[in-house]
């Protein structure tokens, strides 16, 4: 596994984010289209996460966002921001706060 030094890793910013709406991507079975409310923004996120979770289980959920990452443009649309999940195997988890933490709050 590659390293990084703390003054690396201090640039990643990660802050709570609150999925506003959910939509399946038009051109990608495994992909959703979500807008990500960030406190001061809304972004759009897009996440392959269809074969785990239902729109519903996902929507209003307050997950963990990496706000810094330059956009990617996956299958034709442009995603803004990353949100963080865990995998084993074929089962993934999305990284959510336990608390109602306001969007946009740091994740130190």
């Amino acid at each position: 596994m590659e390293q990084v030094t703390f003054n690396e890793f201090k640039r990643i910013e990660m802050v709570v984010g609150l999925i506003k709406a959910i939509e399946d991507h038009p051109q990608a079975d495994k992909l959703y289209v979500m807008t990500v409310d960030l406190g001061t923004e809304e972004r759009q996120i897009v996440a392959g996460l269809r074969p785990y979770y239902e729109k519903e289980a996902l929507l209003g959920k307050r997950i963990i966002v990496v706000a810094n990452l330059a956009p990617a443009v996956l299958r034709g649309v442009e995603s803004n921001g990353m949100l963080l999940a865990a995998q084993s195997g074929e089962r993934v988890i999305v990284l959510t706060t336990d608390e109602e933490m306001p969007a946009g709050s740091r994740v130190l």
